[in-house]
């Protein structure tokens, strides 16, 4: 069967890797190498370009590989692992201190590898005329204590401020909660879409749009030196201050990321559970060396050990 077709078909990606590694472990016994094999991995879909660019790179050197990938929410993600549906998850956070108690009672072991740093991206309509956030008045979004463009900006003629998320689980929604809104609950208007491409799309309609997604999601593809967003929305400029200025308000690129100018970034990590260095580790290690990191750096996020070239894209005005 080929790997497109594979790949490509979800019921069989859901189905044919769990009877497959229940059928190995039935027999005692995982068939797979570093570099051969099938196995499925699970992956926040925060990340999915990211990951189907890797595994499309190491399938094409090691032609005997195939990975198969559930691109599913955190939650779901880190679930998989710890029932040890699967062997790898990709994910913006580590184990807590309950799964790794799980773990650890089913006498399993997951090490954990910082693979990228990711950013958050806030994303409005073209149409727009507000190109500057401030992280307080960001988290006043969030818990509904502002709702209108005109709270924002008086000139404003957009009305209700429509919030929009990829999935309910996702780590997006952890990180607003958790790093944002510091635990306070958020309002009851926002709402989730299916997925982050249905967060661009919907904002990309809607003037009065605000999407909150991973920036890897909005990076152009279409250029290589990562200094251009997707031209169907418009990526604001963030700041960690109330008073947000061009001076102290940053894009998600690189260079921001990585001196610690952009406010918005978590962690990117693989928790890898494989007791006999199978193709989990294998692809892991491929995703960790030179080659598998220049893949994320192509993407527009950091990667945990390629350098990154540090060039200014502030421009004088947003627009």
């Amino acid at each position: 069967m080929a790997k497109q077709f594979i790949v490509g078909c979800l019921g069989l990606l859901m189905m044919l890797p769990f009877t497959s590694c229940k059928q190995e472990k039935k027999q005692g016994k995982w068939q797979d190498t570093t570099t051969t094999g099938m196995i499925p991995i699970a992956c926040d879909e925060c990340f999915l370009p990211i990951i189907k660019e890797e595994i499309n790179v190491f399938e094409s050197i090691y032609k005997s590989a195939t990975i198969l990938p559930i691109y599913t929410d955190e939650v779901e993600s880190i679930d998989l692992l710890i029932k040890d549906s699967v062997r790898v998850a990709v994910v913006s956070r580590g184990l807590t201190e309950n799964e790794k108690a799980i773990i650890k009672s089913k006498r399993m072991e997951v090490r954990e590898r910082k693979i990228a740093v990711d950013a958050i991206a806030l994303i409005v309509n073209r149409s727009n005329p507000d190109s500057l956030m401030g992280i307080p008045t960001l988290q006043k979004i969030l818990t509904g204590d502002v709702t209108t463009w005109e709270q924002i900006n008086p000139a404003s003629k957009l009305g209700k401020i429509d919030v929009m998320f990829d999935n309910p689980n996702s780590s997006t929604v952890r990180y607003a909660i958790d790093s944002l809104c510091r635990g306070r609950k958020l309002s009851e208007t926002l709402y989730a879409q299916k997925n982050n491409m249905d967060v661009v799309n919907m904002v990309s309609k809607l003037p009065n749009g605000l999407g909150i997604i991973g920036v890897n999601w909005v990076s152009n593809e279409n250029d290589s030196t990562n200094m251009s967003f997707n031209d169907k929305i418009k990526v604001m400029y963030v700041s960690r201050y109330e008073h947000a200025t061009l001076e102290n308000s940053y894009q998600p690129y690189q260079a921001y990321i990585a001196l610690d100018d952009y406010p918005m970034t978590r962690n990117v990590y693989i928790l890898l559970s494989d007791p006999r260095s199978g193709l989990s580790t294998g692809f892991t290690s491929f995703v960790m060396s030179d080659r598998g990191q220049k893949i994320i750096l192509k993407s527009g996020i950091l990667p945990a050990t390629q350098p990154v070239r540090i060039v200014s894209v502030k421009d004088e005005y947003p627009n």
